[in-house]
């Protein structure tokens, strides 16, 4: 069950559980964009399901993952993808805009894992995927509502987790915090920006963070982080807040913007999906990068310890015969 399938890192793992042979659930509100999802998993040789709901609605999400079950069996993977972003200063950012920001991104999955956890919990099995950002993390400007939902849906999360241990429940939570990406968000999401926005370099593909997300579904990793930049997020969060506050306010209005001004009045996805198929990639495949050293290592942990354990080795061996 994959939700927000229709364009981005959504469709990316859709096409990614495909190739694994998953029969696929796809959420979406775009008519075009699940359709060109669907066809891309019957391609790739998987049986797509295809519900188009929008995840602020929570009984339209309980709908959906009652479908699901009545038609294809147990749902195992249920993939919190679905997400809404306004760039914008606080200042300029309405109040309906903001809380249409938090109900796609926080509450939507939010009610997702509450589907999921209503059918999970019963059979003592089954796996929910959170696909964050390193703006759970650390916020940036520019996009206030959508890191407040990131950053929420951390604590979310946690306290679910002790409610599972509680009950001592086999489900498991994973959340796989992404990088910048090359997605069709830069495009379709509503701003108030004087120039089209980019994501904030160095950027990756969405396969890569697919990638991420079917790993996590296959191996027990509460926190998954993809790139090198998640982490230093991460790290200069808790390292040099006051600095990195600093830092962020001078440089990233800038590096959230290309040159290229912004169309006046064109058709964003906040309120209603728009129009075609998206597709999966975003406007910047010639920046973008199609791997990730660090996920690489962190995805295989015992090879990466035991190269540190060899390298030290040898350093300590070359060092002694040099005495």
């Amino acid at each position: 069950m994959v939700t927000g399938a229709s364009a981005g890192v959504g469709r990316a793992c859709a096409r990614a559980f495909a190739r694994r042979g998953d029969t696929v659930a796809l959420i979406a509100r775009g008519k075009d964009g699940l359709e060109a999802a669907a066809a891309d998993v019957r391609q790739l040789g998987s049986q797509p399901l295809m519900l188009a709901c929008d995840v602020a609605d929570p009984d339209a999400v309980e709908d959906a993952a009652a479908q699901v079950e009545r038609d294809a069996g147990p749902i195992d993977v249920w993939v919190n993808n679905a997400m809404a972003t306004v760039f914008s200063p606080l200042q300029d950012l309405s109040a309906q805009e903001f809380r249409r920001v938090t109900e796609v991104t926080y509450l939507g999955s939010v009610y997702g894992t509450m589907a999921a956890l209503r059918r999970m919990k019963p059979r003592n099995a089954g796996t929910v995927v959170q696909v964050g950002s390193a703006l759970a993390y650390r916020g940036i400007p520019l996009q206030s509502a959508y890191c407040g939902s990131k950053h929420a849906l951390r604590g979310f999360y946690s306290s679910v987790r002790s409610e599972l241990v509680h009950d001592h429940s086999k489900v498991w939570i994973s959340e796989v915090h992404m990088p910048a990406l090359n997605t069709p968000q830069f495009r379709v999401s509503r701003s108030h920006m004087p120039r089209k926005a980019q994501p904030v370099p160095p950027i990756f593909q969405p396969e890569v963070a697919a990638d991420a997300v079917v790993y996590a579904s296959e191996h027990r990793r509460r926190t998954l982080w993809v790139g090198a930049p998640t982490a230093g997020a991460v790290i200069g969060g808790i390292v040099a807040p006051r600095l990195l506050d600093q830092f962020l306010g001078r440089t990233n209005y800038s590096a959230q913007q290309i040159e290229e001004a912004e169309e006046p009045g064109r058709a964003d996805n906040l309120w209603d999906p728009v129009l075609g198929d998206h597709g999966a990639h975003g406007p910047y495949d010639d920046k973008a990068h199609a791997r990730s050293p660090l996920l690489a290592l962190s995805m295989h942990r015992p090879l990466a310890l035991l190269g540190i354990v060899a390298g030290t080795g040898a350093l300590a061996a070359r060092n002694r015969l040099r005495r």
